[in-house]
């Protein structure tokens, strides 16, 4: 039976990627100690390629869609030679330099897999494989939401290769081949883009399409754009995310003129799609569009428009689900697509078992998920309190009404944030001492 070590230490983190050492940062800070759980045998989590601790879903020609200035964390700022965009490896080294820059990865025990999280008298109980159980007050979930590959169910079967984009690595294995890519995200496009400069045709099946937005504006990085508007002219988001429409087309053309429909629904309703290669693609031909997938036979691929193609090969490149195997299921806080976090960080009936990282903003992620990690220690810390349940309970309906009427209706919105409007809730309950509806 596995040994009872009780405690362990006060807090613990699970996950060494940006939200874990982010969230040990801000512990630090508070001198609240902590242990953080690292499945694999470096820092990095998604961002290392190939990563041993096996969750990684970084291609080989990953770029991050962030531009530099907006990426950082707030006190530790890019050199000023970097690139406006960058690829997973000088992300990854920026992750190690700021981790090693604040004595980080010496609080991390490496190759340390946590298999069960549940209730105990005074916290929870923390089972590491192959190791002994420890218990702790408070335990923070950090290890990320981007690993268990969400299939979708078409009628029929098909024979050729079948991959989820989690398992995309490189374009060589597609040389020659008809492939098609399922889905219109940024992975999507992006793997679309890689795929089809090795391969004989791509395709790229949608169900709604979607807005197109180009990683440049006038020479400038679209999000740069995007943080004028609504940071420094204080536009709100629908009206800012229209007069990008606007600019793209200016700039670029519209995109049913490449041959990229338009879909129904008004750009600020989505999470747009970034790229800077797909239109010229579909313009030169090399990626064709086509509607959703009606049924598979074989190696044949009927649309919805009732075209029927054969292929090689499909990656699917639908998303994720949200999953934390160490939990039981009714801990877990994201159920039928709504996630119910007060502040987007903890279950109201659970208020110490916390998530950072749980969250797809409009925005960078990294600096809102230090703002996150702040937040929270406050709260552990004593500097910041908590309303009761009810209130925490009245603050998640709000959040979900309003994901209800911003964004279309798709599982990709379920953990979808505005960074202006929750980065301000944040900071305001950080000034004040306490946190509200």
């Amino acid at each position: 039976m596995a040994e009872q070590h009780i405690p362990a230490a006060p807090i613990c983190i699970i996950g060494g990627g940006s939200s874990g050492i982010a969230t040990a940062k801000a512990l630090k800070e508070k001198d609240l100690a902590f242990d953080i759980f690292e499945k694999g045998s470096q820092l990095g989590g998604m961002w290392r390629y190939e990563n041993d601790n096996g969750v990684s879903s970084a291609y080989r020609s990953l770029h991050i869609d962030t531009s530099v200035r907006n990426l950082a964390y707030s006190d530790f700022p890019f050199p000023p030679d970097a690139p406006d965009f960058l690829s997973h490896w000088e992300v990854l080294d920026y992750l190690e330099a700021y981790a090693d820059r604040y004595g980080l990865r010496e609080h991390v025990q490496f190759r340390t897999e946590v298999t069960r999280v549940s209730p105990a008298k005074g916290g929870w109980d923390v089972a590491l494989k192959g190791s002994e159980t420890r218990r702790y007050p408070t335990v923070i979930v950090a290890n990320g939401h981007l690993w268990k590959p969400r299939w979708p169910d078409f009628p029929g079967q098909f024979d050729g290769e079948a991959l989820h984009s989690h398992h995309y690595r490189v374009a060589d294995p597609y040389r020659d081949k008809t492939v098609l890519v399922v889905g219109i995200g940024n992975s999507a496009v992006d793997i679309a883009s890689d795929v089809a400069r090795q391969a004989r045709t791509t395709h790229l099946s949608t169900r709604r399409s979607a807005h197109i937005m180009p990683k440049y504006i006038m020479g400038i990085p679209t999000d740069r754009w995007s943080s004028f508007l609504t940071r420094k002219l204080r536009l709100p988001v629908p009206l800012a995310r229209a007069i990008l429409g606007r600019l793209k087309v200016l700039s670029i053309g519209r995109q049913e003129r490449f041959g990229v429909p338009r879909p129904a629904h008004p750009i600020w309703r989505e999470h747009a799609t970034i790229s800077q290669d797909l239109l010229p693609h579909v313009g030169h031909g090399r990626i064709r569009i086509r509607p959703d997938i009606a049924r598979l036979d074989g190696r044949t691929v009927e649309f919805t428009d009732r075209t029927r193609t054969d292929f090689d090969a499909i990656i699917y490149a639908t998303g994720y689900e949200t999953e934390f195997p160490f939990l039981d299921r009714d801990l877990w806080p994201v159920k039928d697509g709504k996630a119910r976090l007060y502040r987007r960080i903890m279950p109201p009936a659970h208020p110490s078992l916390c998530f950072t990282g749980l969250v797809q903003p409009i925005g960078p992620t990294i600096p809102l998920v230090e703002i996150q990690a702040r937040w929270l220690a406050g709260v552990l810390a004593g500097t910041i309190r908590l309303p009761d349940r009810a209130t925490m309970e009245r603050e998640v309906e709000e959040h979900l009404a309003i994901l209800a009427r911003t964004y279309v209706n798709s599982a990709r919105y379920a953990l979808e944030v505005d960074f202006r409007r929750y980065a301000g809730q944040l900071n305001r309950d950080m000034a004040q001492g306490s946190a509200g509806a």
